[in-house]
């Protein structure tokens, strides 16, 4: 096990990486890879999984039995429920061992937030603040702000960066900020 100055392990969890940011947090029987790279106060609950070749920014919550494989970039803030399952391979076969850099990446961008029991099938972008709701299975790409749900997950409607659903005008019914419509998602107005 490497011990990374202002990191906190849980006598029970295994952080195997030494490109962990301070004040992070590795929760019982969870596992960190040699090779992951894991940003500053980030939070890795009991039983999650990072491999090697998987990135998590400043500040990512990584709930209880959450896998993130490697090929897979979570940017600062991202929200990763309970269960959250990410793949890396598209043919997935025993008997075919596939090189790492043939691996399919998966973006989940700033502020995003995965619901419990979300499978997220790589070579997809999560947008800004978007948002999928539990048990979503995103199977392609997620615009900025949207919630999506269902599977496949399909668009239901707008989020805030607050998390509050959008009106029809695309006003967050909670803090009042406007957004307007982007070639990515929205943005803010």
């Amino acid at each position: 096990m490497t011990a990374v100055a202002g990191v906190r392990v849980h006598p029970q969890g295994l952080c195997e990486s030494d490109d962990v940011g301070e004040g992070t947090r590795v929760w019982a029987f969870a596992h960190v890879l040699p090779g992951a790279r894991v940003g500053r106060d980030c939070n890795i609950c009991d039983c999650a999984f990072v491999e090697d070749g998987a990135t998590l920014g400043d500040n990512v919550t990584v709930k209880n039995g959450t896998l993130v494989f490697r090929g897979v970039t979570c940017e600062d803030d991202v929200f990763l429920g309970p269960n959250v399952l990410f793949t890396n391979d598209l043919r997935p076969r025993a008997a075919n061992k596939v090189d790492p850099d043939a691996l399919v990446t998966t973006l989940v961008r700033r502020g995003a937030s995965l619901g419990a029991g979300t499978v997220v099938v790589c070579g997809t972008e999560i947008g800004e603040y978007a948002f999928a709701a539990a048990g979503a299975v995103v199977t392609r790409d997620v615009p900025a702000h949207a919630f999506v749900a269902g599977n496949p997950a399909v668009h239901k409607g707008w989020v805030c960066r607050c998390g509050a659903r959008l009106d029809s005008e695309l006003t967050c019914t909670q803090c009042g900020e406007r957004y307007r419509e982007s070639e990515r998602g929205l943005v803010p107005a």
